[in-house]
Formats: structure tokens, C-alpha cells, sequence
């Protein structure tokens, strides 16, 4: 919703000029009416893409406008080279520092790798179904993790220049970035073409809507795909089931910022609440669980059958693949939850 939100903005040159963007992203988070209304019209706008089929609809969109996204990404990219904090900004960025390296680093960024790479959700479940015989999963594995790391580094040498770069801007996390960061380098890198600015704002915050609704329909699929198949209702029925839970829930999130940041469980607000739940416990069980279910019970030979193509494919590290999946995966998991959980 705060994509499509900040798309109509562009549209109408809101973000254009010099102008606090941390107060326009702050009064549009805490309105009492916005962010339900642009949380409804995303949601309605997957659920009707989710009705009408994947294939047919965001598949063929993604071909054209996902390239294109990448484009304006390395544009911005080519263009922070010419910002005063770009040296500055990298080396924040790559040098390691080994003493920030805490448990909690880790398990935000297991997090954070669980809803990037969408594990443990069930999306790459539901989409494999949807692959030929002929998909090799090995390589298409390592490609989307390939591209995931790519795209986020792009999108850091795009931020934390801007970050460096303009007073008054901190390297935080979160929406932030995007929302509060991203103007500032538009504005910063074409204040003297303003309309390139306005030009790139406007397809940056609409390609946005796309990215963030192929995630919002990956999602929306898992449960529509569900409730179709394991109890029989139609998938329109399902769908509609599935959206109007979340348009439900989405309220009290969206509200957590202005009219309910007041309320708090554990002291998290709903939406922070919903955040810590997801990415810190139910993706990680998640993600353990399936592999141990893939590593210990499901049989062998269907392992080997779906990973080779039914013996088309040689997967010389089959065996240690299995050995990931028993031992190294689901115990590393493991040992960070448990450890973010009892201390």
C-alpha cells in the first residue's frame, strides 16, 4: 500500500522539490484513513490478479517491467558514483566488521533471508507445482539466490551513498530506505533536471508496485491454492476468503502507526508485532521443519527423482545435499531460534 501510495504521490510531483521526507513518510503512515485505503486497493488488485490466473496476467507484465526495474536500478547506481559520499557509502557497506556480528545480527538476517528468498512460507511449494518435468530445481535455486544477493547489493550502493551524502540522514533499516531515502536521492542526483528526477521517481515507486504485488500474489497463492484444492471451494470463493482475511488484519497493521501505536503486546506494536512473529519464529520453524521433512521422511528416491529430473540430471552432490538438509541446516536454525528465544 505504501508503494502505491508513494506512486500517486510521484504522479502528482509530491515528491518533487526540497521538502522534510520524513515527515511526509511519517504523516502518511499515521493517517488515520490512507494507508487502510491504499492496503485495500493493493490487496483487491492481487486478489483479482490471483482469480484471474498468474500465468496470464503478472507473468507476462514481469517479463518486460522486471527487466526494466533492473535498468533504472543500475542508472541510479551509475549515478551514485558521482555523489560525495560514494567512497564513504562502500566502505560501510563491504568492509566487514566482525565485532557487530551479534545474535541477534544473525537472526535478523536469517529473517530477512527467509522473506527475501520467501522460505518456509510455502510460495516456492506452490510455484514448483506449477513447473515443467523439464525445470532443473538445482539451477533455478541457485539463480533466484544469485539474483536476490545481486539486486540487494545494487540497491545498497543506491541508499547508503544518498545516506553519506546528505546531512541529516542516518544508515538505519527498515521502509525508511525506501521511503524516505529514495526521494532524497532522487532529488539530490537531478536537482538540476528536475523532470529526469520526477521521470525517475515515477517509474522507480510504479516498478515498485509490480516487485512488491508479484510478492504480495506469491503469498495470496499459497492460501487460495489451499483452501481450493484440500477442501473443495472454488478458487474464486478462496480467493476471496484469503483476501478479505487479510484486508481484516491489515487494518489493525496499517493503524499501528498513527491511531493505534498506542497499543502494544510485549511491547510491540501490531504491526511490529506481525513483523517479529514472521520473520523471527513462524519462517524459521518453518524452514527447519520442511527440511527436516525433506532430509529425514520423505522418501530418498523421490528426493533424487525430483532433483534430477527423474535421472535426466547429474547432481554429483546428491548425498552431501542430503546431508545439508539433516544435520546442517535445520541445527543451525535451530540453534540461533533457541538462542533468541531464551536469552
Amino acid at each position: 500500500g505504501w508503494t502505491l501510495e508513494y506512486t500517486v504521490a510521484s504522479v502528482f510531483g509530491e515528491l518533487s522539490g526540497k521538502k522534510d521526507y520524513a515527515l511526509f513518510f511519517n504523516e502518511f503512515v499515521s493517517n488515520p484513513w490512507k494507508p487502510i485505503v491504499y492496503m485495500g486497493l493493493f490487496i483487491i488488485l492481487t486478489h483479482f490478479v490471483v482469480v484471474r490466473g498468474v500465468s496470464e496476467g503478472i507473468e507476462k507484465a514481469s517479463k518486460i517491467m522486471m527487466p526494466l526495474l533492473l535498468l533504472i536500478i543500475c542508472v541510479l547506481v551509475g549515478c551514485s558514483f558521482t555523489l560525495s559520499g560514494f567512497h564513504e557509502a562502500v566502505d560501510f557497506l563491504l568492509r566487514p566488521d566482525f565485532d557487530k556480528i551479534t545474535n541477534k545480527v544473525v537472526l535478523d538476517a536469517m529473517g530477512q533471508t527467509f522473506f527475501s528468498m520467501s522460505i518456509g512460507m510455502g510460495c516456492l511449494c506452490t510455484y514448483a507445482s506449477y513447473f515443467s518435468k523439464n525445470t532443473d530445481l538445482m539451477k533455478t535455486a541457485g539463480s533466484v539466490a544469485a539474483i536476490d544477493t545481486f539486486i540487494a547489493l545494487l540497491a545498497g550502493f543506491i541508499i547508503f551513498p544518498a545516506v553519506f551524502s546528505i546531512p541529516g540522514l542516518s544508515a538505519t533499516e527498515g521502509p525508511g530506505l525506501v521511503f524516505i531515502t529514495l526521494p532524497n536521492v532522487f532529488h539530490l542526483v537531478f536537482q538540476n533536471v528536475p523532470w529526469v528526477g520526477y521521470i525517475f521517481s515515477l517509474m522507480f515507486y510504479l516498478l515498485l508496485v509490480l516487485a512488491a504485488l508479484t510478492s504480495t500474489i506469491s503469498l495470496h497463492e499459497v492460501s487460495t491454492a489451499f483452501i481450493h484444492e484440500r477442501m473443495g471451494w472454488t478458487r474464486k470463493k478462496a480467493a476471496w476468503l484469503v483476501t478479505c482475511g487479510c484486508i481484516f488484519l491489515g487494518v489493525f497493521c496499517s493503524l499501528s502507526f498513527g491511531v493505534l501505536s498506542g497499543v502494544t503486546i510485549f511491547d510491540l506494536t501490531i504491526f511490529d508485532l506481525f513483523d517479529f512473529v514472521t520473520a523471527k519464529f513462524i519462517m524459521p520453524i518453518g524452514g527447519m521443519f520442511i527440511a527436516i521433512f525433506t532430509g529425514w521422511y520423505l522418501e530418498r528416491n523421490v528426493v533424487r527423482m525430483e532433483i534430477t529430473n527423474n535421472g535426466k540430471l547429474i547432481v554429483p552432490f546428491f548425498k552431501f545435499y542430503i546431508f545439508l538438509l539433516k544435520f546442517v541446516a535445520p541445527i543451525g536454525i535451530g540453534m540461533v531460534f533457541i538462542n533468541e528465544l531464551f536469552k
